[in-house]
């Protein structure tokens, strides 16, 4: 025989003289060898969590985002008896760390801060350039709402929302007017501001709170509208000025400054949120837990002086006055319905 052809042959009957001998030494049962060979994950066998969490906060450090993804891991470690760490992942408004958070593992180990824009309002302000859909994220929880806020420079001779208006009205688009970022509720705010007090500023979106409130404190920006909590503090201490609250009431943080309903602008509203969400295939008995454990989380007292401290409200949806998955997804579905129609009224758009 030729020593090509016998090599063939040797190396035909050695494979299967082997795979003869793993059957038999695993009792016939196909494969069973090669499955006794393959490692096994064994952090799939784990009870969940056996490993850190990763939480997502679509935004960069230093605004409210990222202050209330630090907040909610330090309330759920404890509740969930593992470390949760915080992975900022800024851009689009939201999108990019949302979408990082969609083509994640749907493990358990992949949560993503949910704000108004990468959940609500970029659905309806890019549209078909949309990178995920509702469906493919599991609504975990809402944690809190806040009031976004009108501020000036320090320096800016207006004392209030009309005073604004005036220096507006005087110089058409000469005046900027900055906000956290295309597609934050800052963005579609601002626009709703200019649109209702029939004045020209320029919008200039920033990359975060932090950004923004630097270029604010220097003079470089007139004014700008950010969330509460990210602000207050420099409010307090007199770096910025606050000209008016956008929610509908005024809020127990700035008793002292009024809404922009009170200045004139009937109906003025608009309130910011934020929440947890997870991949959509995660595993339901993970969702419910981590929603239960938030739930649990915001009816401390310590939590929610926290949070009324930043000028925050806890979560307070029904049935309970809490949160739920069921009941985030339910609130979820009217704020996108609800901002669609604010981007189409207030003629929002994105280049």
């Amino acid at each position: 025989m030729h020593p090509t052809h016998r090599d063939a042959l040797g190396t035909i009957l050695g494979t299967t003289l082997w795979t003869a001998l793993g059957a038999a030494l695993s009792g016939g049962r196909p494969g069973a060898a090669a499955a006794q060979e393959a490692p096994r994950d064994a952090s799939r066998d784990a009870p969940w969590p056996s490993r850190p969490i990763r939480l997502i906060a679509p935004f960069p450090p230093g605004g409210t985002v990222d202050l209330m993804a630090r907040l909610a891991a330090e309330r759920l470690q404890p509740r969930l008896g593992q470390s949760i760490v915080i992975e900022n992942r800024a851009g689009a408004g939201g999108n990019l760390g949302t979408e990082v958070a969609v083509k994640a593992e749907p493990d358990g180990y992949t949560l993503v801060l949910a704000t108004i824009g990468g959940s609500a309002i970029n659905y309806a302000l890019y549209g078909a350039r949309m990178p995920y859909r509702p469906e493919d994220l599991a609504a975990v929880g809402l944690i809190s709402t806040v009031p976004n806020v009108l501020l000036a420079t320090k320096d800016l001779p207006a004392r209030d929302v009309a005073g604004l208006v005036a220096l507006a009205k005087a110089r058409p688009g000469a005046l900027n007017l900055g906000n956290t970022g295309v597609g934050a509720s800052t963005h579609v705010t601002a626009e709703m501001f200019k649109l209702a007090a029939g004045i020209d500023m320029a919008s200039v979106p920033f990359r975060g709170a932090g950004p923004m409130l630097t270029e604010l404190m220097a003079g470089r920006v007139e004014a700008g509208v950010d969330n509460l909590p990210s602000s207050v503090e420099h409010i307090r201490d007199g770096r910025v000025r606050c000209l008016g609250v956008t929610s509908a009431t005024r809020s127990s943080a700035l008793p002292d400054v009024p809404t922009l309903r009170e200045q004139g602008l009937a109906g003025f509203e608009a309130t910011a949120w934020f929440g947890l969400q997870a991949p959509a295939r995660t595993p339901r008995p993970v969702v419910e837990q981590v929603g239960q454990a938030l739930d649990a989380a915001l009816r401390e007292p310590a939590m929610r002086a926290r949070l009324a401290a930043l000028g925050a409200e806890p979560a307070a949806l029904p049935p309970n006055g809490g949160t739920s998955p069921a009941g985030f997804e339910a609130f979820l579905e009217s704020e996108r319905g609800k901002w669609a129609e604010v981007v189409r009224r207030a003629r929002v758009t994105v280049e």
